[in-house]
């Protein structure tokens, strides 16, 4: 456990160096009406027993319920392999890799990372990763307001299938510099955009999520020479595990989409309380200096051997936050070496049979659910590994008896969707078995029986 090895003789020696006579006289800057006497709220300090006890409680406290909730985050299986070599000292305290000679290991993984993700999506050029996908797709959306010159509205159209969280955060990061997004119509049996469309009225990008939020599968090729032909740019936000099945985006249409982007989480990442996360994103070769984020070059050196560098933006350009590529451009290092030593184990075959894994349980789960009474698919056509249901109840009654019974059974819609009634987002990885999918429709109907009165 990490620990200050500074004794009150070593403090008192810096403190003289410096010309202090205590460590407050550090912080003489602040105001005194804005210091506090105490940490009321903190308990008494701990040994590293009574410590490791107590979080050890905390941690069991979490217990392992069944989880069917996706929305954003899926529970993959992680070999273990994955973790026992990122969090190797090399890989877990390796600091950003400015100095290119002496960081070649880290160059050549975020290299190897930007290869594979490019080769996913179908598109020619990867960054270093992004803080995480909704922060993403704002970075996406100021990108293609740089890039499409030729529209000065800067609007931003969505599929209705959207996250939610990633419009509520992209409108929090780049409403500020004017740009407005705005939601093209659901069509009520699909979940999908309508058939027929208005003009996008000198829109700047249309933004299409495949999956949807909703877990159905848009008609990509259709909206996506639909925003071409009105000079619109094509954002795509895709799932990676999904793209072993699902054309990528870079195939859209006639000419593909011209930026992707998405939330990195399943490649290797746990679900941990909420992060952390990493963003991906790429574009096509025209576009890449309006990347945000760093980017890093295979070279040769003065004799010949391989190389690698970062290349083409310097941090410089994230700085000067009124000229800035970016703001953000968190690089998650850790996450994506993370990805890459996941996405290196299971190969492009070995990711295909986690997804269709995943859609078989998926399917499997939702045919048991709607076979309950008081159960219904809300959309209709294929999806992925998740699906929308409708109860005949409110849904927080009914997912909060199902925790009562470790089983977190999905993500209720209604606060996000009032319009969608009593509607919930559920979810099976191919980390479910039958007997947790079957354990999950006999405790749904015994809840929906119990409240019945039947």
């Amino acid at each position: 456990m990490p620990f200050i090895p500074h004794t009150d003789e070593d403090t008192k020696e810096m403190l003289e160096a410096i010309g202090a006579e205590s460590i407050d006289d550090l912080f003489d800057e602040i105001p005194g009406h804005l210091m506090i006497d105490s940490l009321d709220a903190v308990p008494e300090a701990l040994s590293e027993m009574q410590i490791t006890r107590l979080m050890r409680e905390r941690a069991a406290m979490d217990g392992s319920p069944l989880c069917f909730i996706g929305a954003g985050a899926y529970e993959h299986h992680i070999p273990t392999a994955v973790w026992d070599i990122a969090t190797r000292g090399e890989f877990y305290s390796a600091y950003t890799p400015y100095q290119a000679e002496a960081s070649q290991g880290t160059l050549q993984t975020i290299y190897e990372y930007q290869s594979m993700v490019t080769a996913l999506t179908a598109l020619d050029v990867s960054n270093a990763s992004l803080y995480d996908g909704a922060s993403a797709l704002a970075e996406a959306a100021l990108m293609a307001v740089r890039c499409n010159r030729r529209q000065k509205s800067r609007r931003i159209l969505l599929a209705p299938g959207v996250n939610p969280t990633y419009e509520k955060v992209a409108a929090a990061i780049a409403g500020s510099q004017g740009i407005i997004f705005e939601r093209l119509p659901m069509d009520a049996g699909t979940g999908n955009v309508m058939e027929s469309l208005d003009d996008p009225r000198e829109a700047v990008a249309v933004v299409i999520q495949q999956p949807s939020f909703f877990g159905t599968l848009e008609d990509v090729d259709r909206l996506t020479d639909w925003a071409h032909r009105h000079e619109a740019m094509v954002i795509a936000v895709v799932n990676p595990t999904s793209l072993a099945l699902l054309e990528a985006p870079g195939n859209w249409g006639e000419q593909g989409a011209d930026i992707a982007c998405g939330e990195g989480q399943p490649l290797g990442v746990p679900l941990s309380s909420g992060g952390p996360y990493f963003g991906f994103m790429t574009c096509k070769q025209k576009h890449v200096r309006q990347m945000p984020g760093r980017i890093v070059g295979r070279t040769t050196d003065l004799d010949d051997q391989p190389g690698f560098a970062l290349t083409l933006q310097a941090r410089e350009q994230h700085i000067r936050r009124s000229k800035a590529t970016s703001n953000i451009c968190t690089n998650q290092g850790l996450m994506v070496t993370a990805a890459t030593i996941y996405m290196s184990l299971l190969g492009f075959e070995g990711l295909a049979r986690v997804a269709g894994r995943s859609q078989q349980n998926t399917a499997r789960l939702v045919a048991g659910l709607c076979a309950i009474d008081g159960v219904e698919r809300l959309f209709d056509g294929p999806h992925f590994h998740e699906a929308a249901i409708r109860l005949d109840r409110p849904v927080s009654q009914v997912l909060a008896k199902l925790a009562e019974q470790d089983i977190l059974g999905g993500h209720d819609l209604s606060q996000d969707f009032p319009g969608l009634g009593d509607a919930m987002l559920v979810c099976a990885t191919e980390t479910k078995t039958v007997e947790d999918i079957d354990a999950y429709v006999t405790a749904l109907g015994k809840v929906l029986m119990e409240g019945s009165g039947r």
